[in-house]
C-alpha cells in the first residue's frame, strides 16, 4: 500500500515543455495555469498570456514551471483543449444544480 501513495497521477513531467494559458496570478505572484486540472505555478507571468512553459518541478498536487519562450499564436488552443474541456464539464455541472 505505500508504493500506492507515492504514485504520481500528475499530467506533467520535468523537462516537459507545453503552452498554456495563464489563468490567474497566486498571491505570491506566479502566473497560474491548469493541465487536466493540475495546477502549475510559473513565474513572471500574467493572467490571460500564453507561454511556452517547461516543467521543473513536480509534487503530489502542483508542478512548477519556468518560461520557456513565447506562445505562437493559436497554439494554446490546441494544448489547452483538455482544459476547455475540464472548464466546459464545470460549467455543465454549475447550470444543473
Amino acid at each position: 500500500m505505500y508504493g500506492e501513495e507515492r504514485r504520481s497521477f500528475a499530467p506533467v513531467k520535468v523537462g516537459e515543455e507545453l503552452t498554456v494559458k495563464i489563468e490567474a496570478v497566486g498571491e505570491k505572484g506566479d502566473g497560474i495555469a491548469k493541465v487536466k486540472g493540475f495546477v502549475i505555478f510559473v513565474p513572471n507571468t500574467k493572467q490571460g498570456e500564453d507561454v511556452k512553459i517547461r516543467i521543473t518541478k513536480v509534487l503530489k498536487k502542483v508542478a512548477f514551471a519556468e518560461v520557456a519562450g513565447a506562445a505562437a499564436e493559436g497554439s494554446s488552443e490546441a494544448s489547452n483543449e483538455e482544459v476547455m474541456d475540464e472548464e466546459s464539464e464545470e460549467e455543465s455541472m454549475d447550470e444543473e444544480q
